[in-house]
């Protein structure tokens, strides 16, 4: 009397397990279709948001690096130096972002902001800031991400940056 039922009920799962994996494969499929088109609009908003955040991060580094015991050391002032080439590199992005027609065209330049910030990175992580410090990276950080997916760039971080 069992075995009826038990035959049911294998054959119920097998089909629902059956409709629950082909449904992912069909999502994948129309996803895959679906090409999004950036304009250069968007990239100047996320550039501006970039630099937004570049501004509000560099200055509470500094007073940062004010407060930590890297104070007064040739160390500090190499940090700050790397913030500062991170703000010229940006400001090169901008002025090519600007005179370019293609969007597209800006790759060197966002390129060579991601290598600089994946070194600010390294040290922010590995140095105790404060959490205004690190959250003001953490936003920055996200927002040059945003910029190196739409440059089918690696993140920050990446082996593939110094």
């Amino acid at each position: 009397m069992k075995t009826p039922y038990l035959k049911a009920f294998i054959g119920i799962s097998a089909f629902l397990l059956l409709v629950c994996m082909a449904d992912p494969a069909a999502a994948q499929g129309r996803r895959r279709s679906r090409v999004r088109v950036v304009t250069k609009a968007e990239v100047d908003r996320v550039i501006k948001r970039v630099e937004t955040q570049l501004d509000r991060f560099v200055g509470e580094y500094d007073r940062s690096l004010d407060r930590s015991r890297l104070d007064g050391t040739d160390r500090e002032d190499w940090l700050n130096k790397r913030a500062r080439d991170l703000e010229s590199a940006t400001d090169e992005l901008r002025r090519e972002f600007d005179r370019r027609d293609s969007w597209g065209e800006n790759r060197a330049e966002v390129r060579r902001c991601l290598n600089i910030a994946t070194d600010i990175n390294k040290n922010v992580r590995s140095l105790r800031l404060g959490p205004v410090t690190e959250g003001n990276w953490a936003r920055l950080r996200a927002e040059f991400n945003s910029l190196a997916a739409v440059y089918g760039l690696p993140a920050i971080g990446s082996e593939r940056y110094k």
